[in-house]
């Protein structure tokens, strides 16, 4: 009996109803890989392929940069084909793309799985955030919500068992990891053969087939929710460098750090998320989120000014109040990103937010460590001042979508 009613109530935190059931385990196990890959890739590619990790950069940049092209095409054949059909796909070729990578010798097959992989990616994220329209059902801020929580403690327990394999430091362990993310993508595929079939959406009379091109609210969005996502970036590269270089804090707060950044976002985002619904609300959590970050970025510059038995009190405090800013500002991405979008043409829009978002992630690394790190406390203090100035277009920026979306019965008036 106490084991059936623990699985009713996980049953019931993971979903609704049993589509959301299954996209929410199916994220969660593909997120369980991406932990136990993403955790110690670099440390194969240059312990055990024994490439140089100047080439290893090199070709997951060129990796990176074309994959970004594939979201929106990709967007679109979801909207086109279905969403559910198009992610399996998506899926299938990661999974043989990521198995590939354990005949990796050399730099040039490297790129050529990598530029695969990360196309299949793009695609596979546009008909990803198609899909969760799909199955949010009446509650989609509340499903959104639960659904990455899942995401954030699968990423946990994936990280754990790669720590595992760290430990282990053979190259038995290294190819374990990677087929354990390439068996997630398989599982994943198969997981989602569970749910229905959608019916594709048509798209309205006189409406464009790509709307998103001319859609000014939603790529002024777009440029500020990449900017924006400068900050995480900031607990798992700035913040462990700035730690090693410049406080007194034992290095064991990085590891801490990371545990306290996850555990929160997965202990809050429920019930945070599942009151932000509507674009509006969305657009006050967005300037919530920058001013949290206001915040938490002088708390990490003050670590370096403080003894040593205060630096890691304040890096974790500083941590909690910039987790508390990640839970506000993906909640306010869902709001907007979702909820600015027409449901016929998600796919299309999720990919060209996964693009601005990619291109940011892509330029972070660049910008946080020559301006931040170069500015030492002066560019800590620069940083927070950007991400509340980001944040504060959003109620704006909600108004102005919201007022340019098509209202009900439009095209029936055009048409009539």
């Amino acid at each position: 009996m106490i084991k059936g009613d623990l699985a009713g109530r996980t049953a019931r935190m993971a979903g609704d109803t049993g589509p959301e059931r299954v996209l929410v385990a199916a994220s969660f196990v593909n997120r369980v890989g991406n932990g136990l890959f993403n955790a110690a890739s670099a440390l194969f590619f240059t312990l055990v392929v024994r490439l140089p990790a100047v080439q290893v950069g090199a070709a997951l940049t060129v990796a990176g940069l074309i994959g970004l092209c594939a979201g929106i095409p990709g967007g679109h054949l979801a909207d086109r084909r279905g969403a559910r059909t198009v992610m399996m796909v998506a899926l299938a070729v990661q999974a043989v793309s990521m198995a590939a990578l354990v005949l990796v010798e050399s730099w040039t097959t490297l790129t050529i799985i990598a530029t695969v992989d990360q196309m299949a990616a793009a695609a596979g994220g546009a008909a990803w955030g198609a899909l969760v329209v799909r199955v949010g059902g009446e509650r989609p801020a509340r499903f959104r919500a639960k659904l990455r929580t899942f995401v954030n403690l699968g990423v946990v327990l994936g990280t754990v068992g790669a720590g595992l394999a760290l430990a282990a430091d053979t190259r038995v362990a290294y190819l374990l990891l990677i087929l354990g993310n390439a068996a997630s993508f398989a599982l994943c595929a198969a997981l989602l053969l569970l749910l229905p079939r959608y019916p594709v959406l048509a798209t309205p009379p006189r409406r464009r087939r790509r709307p998103v091109v001319a859609d000014r609210p939603f790529l002024a969005f777009t440029a500020l929710y990449g900017a924006m996502g400068l900050q995480y970036p900031v607990v798992s590269l700035l913040l462990p460098i700035w730690i090693s270089e410049h406080t007194e804090a034992p290095r064991w707060t990085v590891a801490a750090l990371f545990a306290v950044n996850s555990l929160f976002c997965v202990l809050t985002q429920t019930r945070i998320g599942s009151r932000i619904e509507t674009p509006h609300d969305g657009g006050r959590a967005f300037r919530t989120a920058g001013l949290l970050f206001l915040v938490s970025c002088p708390m990490m510059a003050l670590a370096a000014y403080t003894p040593v038995w205060a630096a890691a009190g304040l890096v974790l405090a500083a941590v909690f109040v910039h987790s508390l800013g990640e839970v506000w500002e993906s909640s306010a991405g869902f709001a907007l990103g979702f909820g600015l979008a027409p449901d016929h043409a998600q796919g299309q829009y999720q990919g060209v937010l996964g693009l601005g978002f990619s291109a940011g992630q892509a330029l972070a690394p660049a910008i946080l460590t020559t301006v931040v790190l170069g500015l030492g406390t002066a560019g800590w203090l620069l940083l927070a001042v950007f991400f509340a100035a980001v944040g504060a277009a959003g109620p704006s920026l909600a108004r102005w979508g919201t007022r340019t979306r098509p209202q009900p019965g439009a095209a029936a008036e055009v048409t009539g």
